[in-house]
């Protein structure tokens, strides 16, 4: 028996398992516990032993901190988020106590994300019993709600109509794009696959939320200085761009090509993005956006996704967000995920269109207020008449990718990166190779004719003249603004952004309007309705992009897709034109400053379009009879008037010259 026990422990010993037999000291351990190999020789595994025994005597602190922290994780967690907390705290007074003015930003963002805290904290402990306390109050609202809600309607319906009143008395211009606002929607209710089953509330909930959004942006102090503020950091953070391209470029690249100057900013947002990806941030605020889309319009929970995403990535990465139900969507609903790809642009793009000098507030704007647009836009040309498998789905899913680290995430960015930069690229080489092209062969057909200059941006500015008047453009801007918008539809709107940041730089350096019979740039106006109307990736080059990336996905419902990629192109190229109306609506012109104090202040080196609409003011006031000059309303109280006709005399071209 002792026999059998010993051959029992031998072959134990060669498994690799633990053998009392030959323990030593009552320790046996082997060796291969701390990484050493087996030996036969008895005083050897004594040894080892031994310091199997030491190994196991060094580990035990960490091994016992190891499960006190997995058995306290809740509470150390609790430990280090009050300790940090407390920090902020801290730091948090010390910078509104030395400087409340410079800290109002720490202000505004701390406030943001102590309320949000709050709303979750609320919500998971208080949530089911508010909901309960206030169901009687809920089961009286919906009795009353067949009848209070026309008389919503009617209030809100003659409030709006008041406002309009009063406003457009001022501005009578706004009226066209209201005009024009009317007419898109009308125009795409025409083009609606079932008339009747449009679903009203998405529709006008949709547009109110729109109207909401231009109205708290571009007129109210609060709205306007806020994104005017999220405009320049944003210009600011992009500006760190120039430390990595300068690095790999050198600064002389950097500064005079444009593709060493503006791509490289796609790398650096589109690795940011990444990075706020992997934190989970992005996701967070893409399902903040969609609840309040879903719960004010109806929509289910995976179109409101998509379309959400859209605001801050492209048309094909947001149906990411929702890949494991494309399988499963209605054809409303896949309409609705287009459309909201055609109506917005990515956020990476968005950097490089700031740094052509485009206005960073409004195509911020420009952006968020696409989403409900395209929503409901979307439920108006394209209704539900199937049953969806997530009406009422409260939560949908969300991954956070598949990265292990943030500094994987940050690397990822920037690799995918690499494709966009190189599509981007390799589309501005070839579309304005090929719009060179086109215009050589116009106009080559147009000298047959004795028809000079004929080019295709000129038959879009006869074309879509009317388009762009309707919007909200002077008849006189109409033609560069549809000029445009022809980029925009036929190109991509990259190119026709370049178009526009040259027309802006002209007005900024103060250029003479026009140049003979060519207009060198456009209005205040002008510009900011082209800024919206150009906000989308909806052209023709799009619908490969969109069906590609969607029938990747899901490559079962190509056909789907396909049917319906037309139709969604249309409604999002009506939806970037109805931002534009809301902004032609909206618009409020910059008042001119006092001019006889800038003309006292400046030294007539150079031009600016202040200066220019000083000499315009100044021109318009001079009054000449008989060789007499004179001057009319408050500029013949100025001694200096003389000197300063002359001056600008030198840049600007007047009959008082």
């Amino acid at each position: 028996l002792e026999m059998e026990a010993n051959q029992i422990t031998l072959d134990s010993l060669g498994k690799g398992t633990d053998n009392p037999a030959f323990s030593f000291q009552g320790e046996n351990r082997h060796y291969e516990e701390c990484g050493g190999p087996r030996s036969e020789n008895q005083e050897e595994r004594e040894g080892k032993g031994r310091f199997s025994s030491y190994c196991r005597k060094a580990l035990q602190p960490a091994s016992k901190a190891k499960h006190f922290c997995k058995a306290h994780a809740k509470v150390l967690r609790r430990v280090v988020l009050g300790l940090l907390g407390v920090a902020y705290l801290c730091y948090f007074i010390a910078a509104c106590y030395l400087n409340f003015q410079r800290a109002l930003a720490l202000v505004v963002i701390t406030a943001v994300v102590v309320f949000f805290i709050c709303w979750e904290v609320f919500q998971k402990h208080c949530g089911a019993k508010v909901l309960l306390l206030l169901r009687p109050v809920g089961k009286c609202f919906q009795k009353s709600w067949p009848w209070l809600k026309w008389i919503l309607w009617v209030a809100l319906l003659a409030g709006l109509i008041v406002w309009l009143v009063l406003d457009t008395g001022r501005n009578p211009e706004q009226l066209i794009s209201l005009g024009g606002f009317s007419v898109l929607v009308l125009f795409l209710f025409a083009c609606s696959k079932h008339h009747g089953a449009v679903s009203w509330r998405a529709v006008f909930w949709g547009l109110g939320l729109e109207f909401l959004l231009g109205l708290f942006v571009l007129r109210t102090t609060p709205g306007t200085q806020a994104f005017q503020w999220l405009g320049d950091q944003v210009q600011y953070f992009l500006g760190y761009t120039t430390a990595g391209s300068s690095f790999v470029f050198g600064n002389t690249l950097i500064e005079g090509v444009f593709a060493f100057q503006t791509l490289p900013i796609i790398v650096f947002f589109s690795c940011v993005m990444s990075i706020l990806y992997y934190l989970g941030v992005m996701q967070w605020l893409i399902l903040k956006i969609s609840w309040l889309l879903q719960v004010s319009m109806g929509t289910t929970a995976t179109e409101t996704l998509s379309v959400a995403g859209n605001i801050f990535v492209g048309q094909t990465e947001a149906p990411l967000l929702i890949r494991p139900y494309l399988t499963d969507m209605t054809l409303s609903e896949i309409h609705a995920v287009m459309t909201g790809g055609f109506s917005t642009i990515a956020g990476s793009v968005m950097g490089a269109y700031i740094s052509f000098g485009i206005d960073a507030a409004s195509l911020i704007a420009a952006s968020v207020m696409a989403a409900p647009c395209a929503l409901a836009m979307a439920k108006l040309v394209y209704p539900e008449v199937e049953e969806s498998k997530f009406k009422g789905k409260a939560s949908i899913r969300l991954s956070r990718g598949e990265e292990q680290n943030i500094l994987e995430a940050a690397s990822n960015g920037a690799a995918t990166s690499v494709g966009l930069v190189a599509n981007i690229a390799a589309n501005l080489i070839a579309f304005l190779a090929v719009l060179e092209f086109i215009n050589a062969a116009l106009r080559w057909f147009g000298e047959m004719v004795d028809i000079e200059g004929l080019t295709f941006q000129v038959i879009c500015s006869y074309v879509l003249m009317p388009l762009a008047f309707l919007m909200g453009a002077d008849w006189a801007d109409s033609p560069l603004v549809a000029e445009l918008l022809g980029i925009k539809i036929f190109l991509n709107e990259f190119v026709a952004y370049q178009q526009l940041a040259t027309y802006k730089k002209n007005r900024l350096m103060g250029l003479e309007e026009w140049d003979g019979s060519r207009k060198q740039w456009i209005s205040e106006r002008a510009e900011s309705i082209t800024t919206f109307a150009l906000c989308g990736f909806a052209n023709l080059s799009s619908i490969g992009i969109t069906l590609g990336g969607l029938s990747s996905m899901v490559p079962q419902r190509k056909g789907d897709f396909a049917s319906v990629v037309l139709r969604a192109l249309l409604t999002g190229m009506c939806v970037s034109m109805l931002n534009a109306c809301l902004a032609g609506l909206l618009y409020v012109p910059t008042e001119v400053g006092d001019c006889a104090m800038f003309f006292s202040t400046t030294n007539f080196s150079s031009t600016s379009y202040t200066m220019y609409t000083c000499c315009k003011q100044l021109f318009g006031s001079s009054v000449l009879q008989n060789g007499t000059l004179s001057f009319t309303g408050s500029w013949a109280e100025q001694a200096e008037s003389v000197l300063w006709l002359k001056e600008c005399c030198t840049y600007y071209n007047h009959t008082s010259c």
